[in-house]
């Protein structure tokens, strides 16, 4: 995993959507499997039409150790883009997160995986594999624009897209937050004068 990427990972994804203003998070529906998931990776982008996970099996084949998976499924939450099966020859290959804006299946099994996967809910029905799809372009999933490369960070609150060019200022002013953040934690959380005086500070703006 390269050094920012690692440095993204121990960041709330809550903290790097505030320095973002909230422009670049995935639709809230896209949720982790277990809430103790976490994960941050580059995106290796993949966008299949409805029903056809033949790409997604290509992206597995082609990603680099870290890559986090992203996929265009346009939503569809009737038939699933992977199970138990596949989500597992991807974690052995070294995939470090799936996200699709559409969903799984084999819940239980993927769970035992203890594998990072987000997506919108799960469901019986597998896809089709008559090989549409194409992978590493740009792409929309959950309603945000996601480039090849981009650095992707999900928890339990959800999922948000780092674009690639603007990494380094994120990753600064997110560190920067964060701290920030946890001094203020110290200084007022359970103190009633300090809560008082900031309630007071922030009601006089």
């Amino acid at each position: 995993m390269d050094s920012i990427v690692n440095q993204f990972i121990n960041i709330p994804t809550t903290c790097i959507s505030d320095v973002m203003d909230g422009l670049n998070n995935m639709h809230p529906a896209i949720k982790p499997l277990k809430e103790e998931y976490k994960f941050a990776g580059r995106a290796l982008t993949v966008k299949i039409p409805v029903g056809d996970n033949l790409a997604v099996l290509k992206a597995i084949r082609e990603a680099n150790p870290g890559d986090v998976i992203v996929i265009d499924a346009k939503g569809d939450q009737y038939r699933a883009i992977a199970g138990d099966f596949v989500i597992g020859m991807a974690q052995t290959l070294g995939v470090s997160a799936i996200v699709v804006d559409g969903v799984i299946r084999d819940v239980m099994g993927i769970k035992k995986l203890d594998f990072p996967v987000f997506s919108r809910g799960t469901a019986v029905a597998a896809s089709g594999k008559a090989g549409v799809g194409e992978i590493n372009i740009p792409i929309s999933c959950g309603g945000t624009a996601v480039y090849p490369g981009d650095i992707i960070v999900g928890d339990a609150d959800g999922v948000v897209v780092i674009p690639q060019s603007a990494e380094q200022d994120i990753l600064a002013k997110s560190l920067d937050k964060l701290r920030k953040d946890e001094v203020r934690e110290e200084n007022v959380s359970g103190n009633v004068e300090a809560i008082k005086k900031y309630l007071d500070d922030m009601l006089s703006k």
